[in-house]
């Protein structure tokens, strides 16, 4: 008899995403049809409210990294956290509301709205966290590898256990098909593969399996277990591209298969593009003299800071920055920067602490040169040092570099080669991956960085 189905993180977020948009939906029915005087509801403003309530909620719910499995298996943690997150939700929607249709309320539905939404929703996510403390939470996994993958099978099983975060998944058996057939008795195999919830392969050649495994791979499907591949598990755990397994398409990555001409997401970057080239061209120009007041007390030396980087189809250009290190940085050579670099100014750590040291890219994006999502910009002898590592790192340049990216939000900043390649990993996706709904996603990721001062 097989194990009953254990849901994965994904089906895990959707089903505490359900659970929070019911308690969101109705506690904006009870503020629109029970605390606000019947003379002031009309059509517009229930679709303001409903849409402007759940955009606020989840945008919150992203930005703060409410949907972290990790941290809602945190008792004292999710509780907190939601009692914070919904209190401000409903703060926001009902001064929004005041300020934008001049309504009245009546005083009780109004507070049951107020206090009791943040109640609701710590309780619900309270039973989330303790509901899978009984059923079965980790998915037990059989690692099918050939040859290829054999050469990074420690690192892969990391990947797969999930030493960096929880993948709900556990590596219990490993398998490489160049030992020919099964090195186990037939019923052993048979009763080990039962307490078996998930495949993951990493094959070049699926040919190559041997046909009694191939049998009893077959024979898992049909009994509804999981069955993806080492990348597809990379990708959907990560949101990166595992360039370490040797075994993900080039043609794929480049989109060659099927190519398609995406004219919202051009319209969409167009906007983007011009209109944070609007909103921040403004506050450069606002923050440059205070920076440069600054500048001339604690950080004595040049106010900008010019580099060549790498770009689009790898040209280079020139990139500004605010200069947050001694002037003669780079004496005894190119060198990446690191978390407790000793050439950082005291001064330059608080413009990289909020990022105030790359408001002056925006000139790159005016000229053309950058957009404002994109692969980071990388120096020609760090590129030069990376394309011999990696012969996929060339791919990042066939977009423009950006002052923001999926890369850049989802991993640490760079000190290293190996840095730069886990970051590849990121970029890879991106261009793989690139859409409206990711775009918004770095977007929203790019606030809460600089909200929180992530990174150096």
């Amino acid at each position: 008899m097989s194990r009953p189905s254990i849901l994965n993180s994904i089906e895990r977020k959707f089903i505490l995403l359900v659970g929070d948009m019911l308690i969101v939906l109705t506690s904006l029915n009870l503020l629109i049809n029970h605390a606000i005087d019947k003379e002031f509801i009309s059509i517009g403003l229930k679709v303001f409210v409903f849409g402007f309530g759940l955009f606020t909620y989840f945008g919150l719910s992203y930005i703060l990294d409410f949907y972290n499995l990790e941290k809602v298996a945190r008792r004292r943690y999710a509780l907190s956290q939601s009692l914070y997150i919904s209190s401000l939700y409903v703060f926001i929607v009902f001064i929004v509301t005041v300020f934008t249709y001049d309504v009245s309320f009546w005083r009780i539905p109004l507070l049951s709205f107020l206090l009791l939404t943040p109640i609701e929703i710590a309780l619900w996510r309270l039973f989330f966290s303790n509901i899978f403390k009984i059923i079965p939470t980790t998915k037990n996994v059989l690692y099918l590898y050939d040859q290829k993958a054999e050469e990074n099978l420690k690192e892969h099983l990391e990947y797969i256990n999930g030493d960096e975060v929880n993948t709900y998944y556990k590596v219990k058996l490993t398998y490489s098909v160049e030992n020919g057939q099964p090195p186990f008795q037939k019923k052993t195999f048979l009763e080990a593969i039962e307490k078996i919830d998930a495949w993951i392969l990493n094959l070049r050649n699926y040919d190559s399996l041997p046909e009694s495994v191939e049998n009893i791979l077959l024979d898992s499907i049909l009994k509804g277990k999981e069955v993806i591949s080492y990348t597809s598990f990379y990708e959907n755990t990560y949101e990166a591209m595992p360039i370490k397994s040797h075994h993900h398409s080039f043609y794929e990555l480049l989109r060659l298969r099927n190519k398609k001409i995406r004219y919202l997401h051009v319209i969409f970057s167009f906007i983007v593009n011009f209109l944070l080239s609007c909103l921040v061209g403004v506050v450069f120009f606002l923050v440059c003299p205070f920076v440069w007041s600054l500048n001339l007390f604690f950080n004595k030396g040049p106010l900008f800071y010019t580099q060549l980087r790498v770009g689009q189809f790898g040209n280079e250009f020139k990139i500004y920055k605010f200069r947050s290190m001694v002037v003669d940085a780079e004496k005894e050579g190119a060198k990446m920067a690191t978390k407790n670099d000793a050439r950082i100014t005291s001064f330059g750590r608080i413009l990289r602490v909020f990022r105030i040291d790359e408001l002056p890219q925006i000139i790159s994006v005016i000229q053309g040169n950058m957009a404002f999502i994109g692969p980071r910009p990388e120096r020609k002898v760090f590129v030069d040092q990376l394309n011999k590592k990696m012969p996929f790192y060339g791919i990042r340049h066939l977009f423009k570099p950006g002052i923001t990216g999926w890369a850049q939000v989802k991993y640490k900043y760079g000190e290293d080669l190996e840095d730069s390649i886990r970051k590849l990993e990121y970029d890879l996706y991106y261009i793989k991956n690139r859409s409206i709904t990711l775009d918004l996603r770095i977007i929203f990721k790019t606030v809460t960085t600089v909200l929180f001062s992530r990174g150096i």
